[in-house]
This record gives structure tokens, C-alpha cells and sequence, in this order.
């Protein structure tokens, strides 16, 4: 395939503007209309030994169906924001888009200030538009040629354009915080979330678009990983998220890397990762020497996802990322999945014997076949849970509360 062939069955330049939330089209947050009651302050919070149930409201409701899930859910979004990775702004900016063969500019203008950047686009090898689209935080790190055979294109989010991440004194710089200042609560995972948010957007608005914005999905690995978990916990359109080797501050528990911790594991913990980069808020630093005083933990920005699909792809070789605890995390966020009626909508590959992200062989049968059923819409089983590590896990411990079958 060359790309001026493929390139000539749309029109090579297209300018378009969109303000946030005119399309009626699967909302970035479903629960947005939710009533929130305000945070508790940080002495306030109790101390929590088990992962926290996210079956129950804060106020001690317990959450029966799944209308009740959607405004758990968003007390969840709104406490993981608080906590651990600040608060992403709502939608109501207004976009401009320019597209022209494989790159597409995308203008943001919001509180007085504007700012553009430019994602790249490979086209598939196969198929024709509109296409679904992988969006990569950063870039993929997937078997992108087989992304493309499959008739998915790739779609690269410069990410360290929004929000920057080349160290803790690079907090507050980046396009992101142009708009929003460089003192806003958002740390650089929610910067990127909320770029790649924008970017939805103004696929959504493009007429005879060669991309279809109704089949979206977002991977990301190690650093990259953590923002696009972020990204696809905190934003309902993105029908597919692929995690790879995400770590501390992505898939794995606080709760869990502490004890591996103690237990003698070499595992990034808060107390480490506070110090480290951007990732986080500033506010979450408060809980590095007490992560059982969080409210939440990662198993719930995982359950956010749900029941969109969700694969993680781990790396048991990587002990630094936490390799136990990002499986009783998958575990414990199954559970969400299945209150949901969802559980074939999750999976987790965890192999060893390969550099960090490069995806072996034995993973790549899982990416296609998630790739198939939540970008394709093709039926096919999704039934992917494995692990070559051999774990005690106490899951009672860990998961001590009982899953609902949530009434529809």
C-alpha cells in the first residue's frame, strides 16, 4: 500500500470546529450528572488494610444495580482525582482540527489561551474508512504492522507535548498547563488524558472522518502505560484499553507494592515514585509512608474501564513494576468486571523472558483477539488470563468484600 493511494479516497486538507459535548455520542463521563459530596480531609480518612470495596458508597450505600455503579463510579474518578493524579478538567473547550494526509492538528482554546499539537497517523495496510484507531501514548509499543494488517490505524499523542515528564522539576510545563496554569492539581498522566480527550473530540466532529471516533483504543507502555490507563479509566469513549507494563502508579496496587515491599520485594512503592516524575499530584506525596490511609486504589482505576474492554500485558522479569501486585490488582478489578456481567471484557497476559516493551510472541494471540472483538466488533472469545509466575495470594486478605450481581 502507498500511502498517496490510500491517502486519495479522502479529501487531503479538512479544517473543523468543535465545542465539546454537541455530538450525541457516548459520553466522556457517563456519571457526569452524579451528585458529589466534598472530599474528607486527609486526618479524616481511616485507615484501610484490604483493598477498598468498590461496592459501596461513601456513605456507606451499598450500590445494587448498575445505575447505581454509573455514580459510584464517578465518586470513584473523583476521588482516584482528588488523591492520587488531580483533576481533569470537563469537557467544554473548544476544538479546531486540520487534518491533512498523516498528521492531524488539533487547536484547544479554554480559559483565555490556546494551544496546538500535531498527531501522527498510520493508515492501515487493509480495510477501508472509516477506520478504527489505536491511540498511542507516546507511541505503540504493540505489533503495530499487525495492527495495520488488521485494518486498525495508529494514531501517536505527543504526549510530553501536553504535560511534560523528564523529571519532578518539569511539574506544571507543557501545553496543558498553558491553558489551566502551571499550578493546576493535574498531574502530567491527567494532562495527557485530557489531550487525548481533545483529540476524540475533534475526530468525533470531522465529516466523511477516515477515522471512526465509535471504535477507539489507547496503549501506552511503562511510563507511557500508567497514561493510558488514566486516559482510558477517565474517558467512556475509548471502547479499548491495552496496558503494558504500567507499574507503580498504573496497574499494580499501592497496597500490595508495600507489602511485597516489606516482604523483601525489589518494587517501586509511593514513597519512591513521589520523588521520581510528574505522574502524580503533588497532594499524593502525603501518602507515602501511609498508603492504607487511600481511600481507593489502583484495582478501581482499573475497574473504571469497565465494561469496556481492558487487556494488561505484564512482564514478570520486571520485579521494579510490581509483577504480584499488578495481578491481584487485575483480580481484584475482575470483580467489577463481573458484578457488571463483563468478565470476558478484562484479561492479563503475564510472561517473563523479554525486554521491557516488547511484546513476545505468546502476547500478541491476546492483543489480536481483543483487538477483534472491541475495535472489529467481531464475536470472538476474549477469555485471556495467565500468569507464568507462581504466586501465594491471599486473597482473602486482599479482597475481603463480596462482588453483586448488579440488576440492569
Amino acid at each position: 500500500m502507498t500511502g498517496k493511494a490510500r491517502y486519495f479516497r479522502w479529501p487531503l486538507l479538512a479544517i473543523f470546529v468543535f465545542c465539546a459535548g454537541s455530538l450525541a455520542q457516548t459520553p466522556e463521563d457517563s456519571g457526569a450528572a452524579c451528585p458529589l459530596t466534598p472530599p474528607a480531609s486527609f486526618s479524616e480518612l481511616p485507615h484501610i488494610d484490604a483493598l477498598p470495596t468498590p461496592f459501596v458508597y461513601r456513605d456507606g450505600r451499598a450500590v445494587t444495580s448498575r445505575a447505581d455503579w454509573s455514580c459510584r463510579r464517578r465518586e470513584i474518578s473523583a476521588q482516584l482525582q482528588h488523591w492520587i493524579y488531580g483533576d481533569k478538567p470537563p469537557p467544554g473547550a473548544e476544538v479546531n482540527s486540520h487534518l491533512e494526509k498523516d498528521a492531524l492538528t488539533v487547536k484547544v482554546a479554554d480559559n483565555g489561551q490556546s494551544v496546538s499539537f500535531t498527531a501522527k497517523i498510520l493508515w492501515p495496510t487493509t480495510g477501508k474508512p472509516p477506520y478504527p484507531a489505536m491511540i498511542g501514548i507516546g507511541r505503540s509499543f504493540l505489533d503495530n504492522q499487525a495492527l495495520l494488517d488488521q485494518g486498525v490505524a495508529i494514531i501517536e499523542f505527543p504526549n510530553n507535548d501536553i504535560g511534560d515528564q523528564s523529571g519532578a522539576a518539569a511539574r506544571g510545563q507543557g501545553k496543558f498547563y498553558k491553558l489551566y496554569g502551571k499550578d493546576h492539581s493535574a498531574a502530567s498522566t491527567v494532562a495527557w488524558a485530557w489531550g487525548v480527550s481533545r483529540l476524540i473530540d475533534a475526530l468525533g466532529a470531522i465529516t466523511d472522518s477516515p477515522i471512526d471516533a465509535n471504535r477507539l483504543g489507547v496503549t501506552g507502555c511503562s511510563r507511557n502505560g500508567k497514561g493510558a490507563l488514566v486516559t482510558g479509566a477517565l474517558d467512556e469513549r475509548i471502547a479499548l484499553s491495552i496496558i503494558q507494563e504500567s507499574g507503580s502508579g498504573g496497574s499494580a496496587s499501592w497496597r500490595v507494592s508495600e507489602a511485597m515491599k516489606e516482604a523483601g520485594a525489589n518494587v517501586q512503592t509511593a514513597s519512591q515514585i513521589v520523588t521520581e516524575n510528574t505522574w502524580l499530584t503533588q497532594a499524593f506525596a502525603r501518602f507515602a509512608q501511609q498508603v492504607d490511609k487511600l481511600p481507593v486504589d489502583n484495582h478501581q482505576l482499573l475497574g473504571l474501564v469497565a465494561p469496556r474492554g481492558l487487556l494488561l500485558l505484564e512482564n514478570t522479569d520486571m520485579e521494579w513494576l510490581g509483577n504480584k501486585s499488578a495481578y491481584l490488582s487485575a483480580l481484584a478489578a475482575r470483580e467489577i468486571y463481573a458484578a457488571l456481567g463483563a468478565e470476558q471484557h478484562i484479561g492479563i497476559t503475564q510472561v517473563g523472558g523479554h525486554q521491557h516493551c516488547v511484546v513476545p510472541d505468546s502476547q500478541k494471540a491476546a492483543i489480536h483477539a481483543f483487538v477483534e472483538r472491541f475495535l472489529l466488533g467481531q464475536s470472538v472469545n476474549t477469555r485471556v488470563w495467565s500468569t507464568d509466575a507462581d504466586y501465594t495470594l491471599d486473597l482473602k486478605r486482599w479482597i475481603p468484600w463480596t462482588t453483586p450481581n448488579l440488576a440492569p
